[in-house]
C-alpha cells in the first residue's frame, strides 16, 4: 500500500503537466485570435474595403457581362444560371486571397515594429505559434466571406445557401481560408519590407486570381484557345479552392479538389515553419532581425 501510495504523486504529475501544457497552448490560441479580432473591430475600412471590391464585381461587372458570358449546362450545375451566379464562389475566393495576403504584409510589419520577435521568442513552440497566427487569419477570412455572402443575398443574388448544401460549401471556405493564409505566411518569409508588398500584388496575387476560375471556366479558355492559359490554371491551387467551393454550393463532388487544396495548405504551412526558424530557414530572419531565438 505504501508503494502505491509513492507511485500515485509520481503518475499524477505528469498528467498535471501535460494538462497544464494543453491549456498553455490553448491560451495562446485564444490570446492571438482575440487579438487580431479585436485589431480588426477597430478597422472598420478594412472590413468595407473587403466587402466594396467582391461587390463592385458581382453588381458592375457581372450585370454587364451578363450576356457576354454564357454559362452552358456543365458540372455543378443542372440548369442554364446568370453569371453572377458563376462567379459568387470567385468572388467569396477573392475576399478569402486577399485577407491571406494581407496578413503577410501584417506579419512584416509585426515584423519590423518587433511584436512578431516577441511572438516567437514565447515558451511555445514555434510551428505552434505561427499556426495559432494562420488561425486569426482564416477565422477573419471565414467571416468576411461569409459577411460577403450575406450582402451578395441582400442584393438579389440566388444562391442555395439555405439547405444542407451550406456546411460542406463552409467547410471548403474554411479550407480555403487555411490554404491562403499558409501561402500568405509563407510570403512573408520572404518579404523584406513594406514596400515590396506591391510586388506581392503583382506577381502573386493578381495571376493568381485571373489564371483561375473565378471570374470564367476552364472550357472558355480551351475554347478560345488560350492553350498555356488553361493549364496554368489547371495547376493552380486557388482554382480548386475555388472549384471545391463552386461544387459544395451546389451539393456536388468536387472530385480531387479538397485533396489540393488541403495539401497545398500543409505544404505551404510546413515551408513558413521552416522558414521562421532562424537557424535553416530560407529568409534567415534572425540575420536581419526578424526572428528571435529559437
Amino acid at each position: 500500500m505504501q508503494d502505491a501510495a509513492l507511485k500515485t504523486p509520481a503518475v499524477a504529475a505528469p498528467r498535471s503537466e501535460a494538462r497544464h501544457g494543453v491549456l498553455h497552448f490553448l491560451q495562446a490560441l485564444r490570446a492571438i485570435s482575440l487579438r487580431e479580432l479585436l485589431k480588426f473591430s477597430q478597422q472598420y475600412g478594412r472590413l468595407v474595403s473587403a466587402l466594396v471590391r467582391p461587390l463592385l464585381w458581382l453588381a458592375v461587372f457581372a450585370a454587364g457581362f451578363r450576356n457576354v458570358f454564357g454559362i452552358a449546362i456543365v458540372e455543378p450545375y443542372d440548369t442554364y444560371i446568370p453569371y453572377e451566379v458563376y462567379i459568387v464562389p470567385g468572388l467569396i475566393g477573392m475576399v478569402l486571397l486577399f485577407n491571406g495576403m494581407q496578413s503577410s504584409l501584417a506579419l512584416v510589419y509585426d515584423r519590423e515594429m518587433g511584436l512578431m520577435r516577441l511572438l516567437l521568442t514565447a515558451p511555445l513552440p514555434r510551428p505552434w505559434i505561427l499556426f495559432c497566427k494562420l488561425f486569426a487569419t482564416a477565422l477573419l477570412s471565414v467571416l468576411q466571406a461569409l459577411a460577403f455572402v450575406a450582402v451578395a443575398l441582400l442584393i438579389g443574388t440566388e444562391l442555395p445557401v439555405f439547405t444542407w448544401h451550406a456546411f460542406p460549401a463552409l467547410l471548403a471556405i474554411v479550407a480555403g481560408a487555411f490554404m491562403l493564409g499558409a501561402l500568405g505566411l509563407l510570403l512573408s518569409v520572404h518579404i523584406k519590407q513594406l514596400e515590396n508588398f506591391a510586388g506581392t500584388m503583382n506577381f502573386v496575387i493578381f495571376p493568381m486570381y485571373f489564371i483561375s476560375t473565378a471570374l470564367y471556366p476552364l472550357w472558355k479558355l480551351q475554347e478560345a484557345g488560350a492553350d498555356w492559359v488553361y493549364q496554368l490554371a489547371r495547376l493552380n491551387p486557388f482554382t480548386h479552392a475555388i472549384e471545391w467551393i463552386r461544387f459544395a454550393i451546389h451539393g456536388k463532388d468536387p472530385g480531387i479538389a479538397p485533396w489540393v487544396v488541403l495539401g497545398c495548405a500543409v505544404a505551404f504551412f510546413v515551408l513558413a515553419c521552416w522558414g521562421y526558424d532562424p537557424q535553416r530557414g530560407f529568409g534567415q530572419l534572425a540575420k536581419r532581425g526578424g526572428g528571435g531565438p529559437p
